[in-house]
């Protein structure tokens, strides 16, 4: 079965860090690319960062740069996001997504999701 399986979320202090793994099964990361996405409450899903498995690109959202960092440790099959100098702003469900070939764009391109999972930031 063709899974992924994220971790890491929880309950942090604003200016704190947390990171998040992505964990796939069924399938392995090497010709994916792999992102992250995000969903407050009452607001759209917007994507956060994106890296191709094969060769190391990354993409990041305005918002994150210099303080969010993808990664991949593709002998684990694992994406993680490195969370750092978190805000407020910054709680919402934290989703990663798949997809072959590797694209980083927008939701409608990955087939393959996680269940997700909760960042809180207080202020």
């Amino acid at each position: 079965e063709v899974q992924l399986v994220e971790s890491g979320g929880g309950l942090v202090q604003a200016g704190g860090s947390l990171r998040l793994s992505c964990a796939a099964s069924g399938f392995t990361f090497d010709n994916y690319a792999v992102a992250w996405f995000r969903q407050a409450p009452g607001k759209e899903r917007e994507g956060v960062s994106c890296i191709h498995c094969s060769d190391g690109y990354t993409y990041y959202v305005d918002f994150v740069k210099g303080r969010f960092t993808i990664s991949s440790d593709n002998a684990k099959n694992t994406v993680y996001l490195q969370m750092n100098s978190l805000k407020p702003e910054d709680t919402a469900v934290y989703y990663c997504a798949a997809t072959t070939p590797p694209h980083c764009s927008g939701a409608y391109y990955y087939s393959t999701w996680g269940q997700g999972t909760q960042v809180t930031v207080s202020s």
